[in-house]
């Protein structure tokens, strides 16, 4: 079994680092590593099977930044542990140089202020690798130096989506669409006023857990009251996710169905097959699947998860092969396979669909942060731009579902499972901090060219939910402070 250590120093920062134990090693291809982790002391153990050169990726403390997820650079196994700030901040400097490197050789400009603050962090680096043996001096340089490289990461992306965008509007690109997952709260006055200043597109769930929650009786009358709603306005629709593997994800009356896997697709085609005949001509966008990559709906396994997926794509695209087809992803960038309990990455599910020719449109990667159990890891702007570079290597379109918290306190509507966590992003999550976040990654998905929709995971914190707060009203029906920068994208303005 192979084992890398890492010094946290100073030790108090133990005291206040629950995210110690979410650390996880990968490799230079981002495979991700089974991982066991323990605190030691002062020292983070990460175990694993193989003894192969690795990188520690795990959330840490930055000052103006938050408890993002930051990567070491690739370190080979050794007696003696490494010092933990220090190899973040390596990691943080090589990331943020081959970023630069990378955007430059498209002909983008770097700013300045980039350069200085990159040489600064450069500096305090340098200082911290010279005096290692002085571990207060090396952890205090450290730290100065991933705050440094953070913000000049902020810079660099900053610049890369105010070109980015000025030379999609030069060309007349398509815009992105901007939509929101509806729900009874838009059919009323005050929420059908607030969804047309912010959106375009609209997003309606159609879930079979909902639609026929015991056996051959269904119930469409909320869908089709939002179907309807939405074709008044001549609003794009997308629909779904039909089938959603997540555990409690899919109708109980199916439990006994579990283990026949002759029979239990059938089930499931059928239900793709009627809801897509009902909405045909009406929605042309369709979530088929939804935690497919993750998976817990009745027990199933990885493989069978994947030939139903693709069994739920060919149902979808033999009903009405003029829609378009997407399959979401949970996790896109993977946490959950540090558990060991999952053999492909979030990437290699989908590449092996795309491979198969099933007429796969795209894909629709859920970025929820913020919260515990199920949602993702916080990550800072340049991760999320690398993110979204990775998954275009597919050449399938991306949607992107977005959602965060407006703050911790208890959501009665929301799933009981899920808690925020105060101090993932840079400041306690507020409705001002809610704004800020979604008023930074919006735009960067609209650099993008694959990135061709966004949205809104939750319309209003008064309809049940999965995620606590992170609706765009709050339970009385007025909009919450991110309803402004909504705005300014859906005007296709930049602030």
């Amino acid at each position: 079994m192979g084992v890398m250590r890492f010094v946290v120093h100073p030790p108090e920062l133990i005291q206040d680092w629950p995210e110690a134990l979410q650390a996880y090693l990968s490799g230079m291809d981002g495979r991700i590593f089974p991982t066991k982790v323990e605190l030691e002391n002062q020292t983070l153990c990460c175990r694993r099977s193989l003894s192969d050169s690795g990188k520690l990726n795990v959330p840490w403390p930055v000052e103006g930044v938050g408890r993002p997820v930051l990567t070491t650079a690739s370190l080979r196994e050794r007696e003696e542990p490494y010092l933990l700030s220090l190899e973040l901040a390596r990691g943080k400097l090589s990331e943020v140089r081959d970023q630069r490197a990378v955007w430059e050789m498209a002909k983008m400009s770097v700013p300045d202020a980039f350069a200085e603050l990159q040489s600064q962090a450069f500096r305090c680096f340098a200082r911290a690798s010279a005096v290692q043996a002085d571990r207060d001096a090396a952890s205090t340089s450290a730290r100065e130096a991933l705050v440094l490289a953070c913000r000049a990461a902020n810079i660099l992306v900053d610049a890369y989506v105010v070109q980015r965008m000025s030379s999609i509007r030069r060309a007349h690109h398509a815009p992105s669409l901007l939509g929101c997952v509806l729900d009874e709260t838009v059919l009323t006055e005050e929420g059908e006023k607030v969804f047309r200043e912010a959106f375009n597109t609209a997003a309606i769930p159609v879930q079979w857990k909902d639609i026929e929650p015991n056996e051959g009786n269904y119930n469409w009358e909320p869908a089709d009251q939002l179907v309807n709603f939405c074709s008044s306005q001549r609003m794009i629709v997308r629909g779904g996710p039909l089938i959603d593997l997540q555990p409690n994800g899919l109708p109980a009356w199916l439990a006994p169905w579990q283990d026949d896997f002759l029979n239990l697709p059938s089930f499931v085609c059928d239900f793709i097959d009627t809801a897509v005949s009902r909405y045909t001509g009406l929605i042309r966008i369709w979530e088929v699947s939804s935690a497919g990559n993750t998976g817990g709906a009745l027990g199933l396994g990885e493989e069978h998860r994947l030939a139903l997926v693709a069994r739920t794509l060919e149902a979808a695209i033999r009903t009405d092969s003029d829609s378009q087809f997407f399959i979401r992803i949970e996790q896109p960038w993977g946490e959950y396979q540090r558990h060991g309990q999952h053999r492909l990455s979030p990437f290699q599910f989908v590449d092996a669909l795309v491979r198969s020719n099933l007429g796969l449109t795209g894909v629709s990667l859920n970025v929820n942060v913020g919260f515990g159990n199920g949602a993702c890891f916080t990550r800072d702007m340049i991760s999320v731009s690398k993110l979204i570079d990775l998954w275009s290597l597919l050449g399938v379109q991306i949607h992107i579902n977005l959602a965060c918290p407006s703050g911790s306190s208890l959501d009665p509507r929301a799933d009981a499972g899920i808690e925020v966590q105060d101090s993932s992003w840079n400041k306690f999550w507020s409705e001002e901090t809610q704004a800020e976040w979604l008023e930074r990654i919006i735009p960067l998905l609209m650099a993008k060219p694959t990135v061709t929709g966004i949205f809104l995971n939750q319309f209003s914190d008064a309809a049940g939910h999965r995620f606590p707060h992170a609706g765009l009203l709050r339970p009385d029906g007025t909009p919450k402070k991110m309803l402004d920068p909504l705005r300014r994208q859906l005007q296709n303005e930049i602030s």
